[in-house]
């Protein structure tokens, strides 16, 4: 089982990296940018956080299959050990299985049916990320498109593994660790609210009022 921060907010890594078992980070466009800060410095303040033995996701932003190339080299040169994320388009097919030949590691992203994963990763990703919430807000079961892609996965695709993305609760990452996903990237706060609760605190307030009341401070 393998926990990621989907995020670039290093105070918040830092803070969550010393007590949660994470595997790494992922980030995306819209992430970076909300950080204002570009990728050249926030990948090696990033790698410095999570250690050289733990992952670190980042997303290309062309449309076609030769920049995407191009853009995945140049990140590379940030990062020797980035895991680039390709859409998962026609294009980007394509540039996963040009990169898959440059023994250069992709994560086939933007993933919205089980078909779209499984596509992925026979052109030659490593890992998928199907966009749970995002599933649902379409009508659709992102639990269930997590449920069938790891299925697949293992039938016909076992070297390539489902990164489970797009959260906004923790029922939405309890259910897809029962549909046998191994591996889901968490915003901060849901990877916040998976610790976080009103009845723990409110327990320890009684356990230490009980103690004092019987023996003191």
């Amino acid at each position: 089982m393998e926990f990621y921060l989907d995020s670039a907010d290093l105070n918040a890594i830092e803070r969550l990296a010393r007590y949660m078992p994470i595997q790494g980070v992922t980030t995306n466009p819209s992430i970076v940018a909300k950080g204002r800060k570009p990728l050249a410095t926030i990948l090696p303040a990033l790698r410095n956080i999570i250690g050289a033995e733990n992952v670190l996701f980042a997303q290309v932003l062309a449309d076609n299959a030769e920049e995407m190339v191009k853009e995945a080299e140049q990140l590379q040169t940030l990062d020797s050990r980035l895991v680039v994320k390709i859409p998962v388009t026609p294009e980007g097919l394509l540039a996963i299985k040009l990169l898959k030949a440059r023994n250069i590691p992709t994560l086939g992203t933007a993933v919205y049916s089980p078909m779209q994963g499984l596509l992925a990763a026979l052109a030659g990703a490593s890992y998928v990320a199907p966009y749970v919430n995002r599933i649902d807000a379409q009508g659709g079961s992102g639990i269930k498109c997590v449920q069938e892609l790891q299925q697949l996965l293992t039938l016909h695709a076992p070297h390539c593994q489902v990164l489970a993305a797009s959260f906004k609760t923790p029922r939405q990452v309890l259910d897809c660790l029962l549909a046998g996903c191994t591996s889901v990237t968490l915003p901060i706060d849901v990877a916040e609210q998976l610790l976080r609760s009103p009845a723990v605190d409110a327990a320890l307030v009684q356990f230490n009022q009980e103690w004092q009341d019987a023996f003191g401070a």
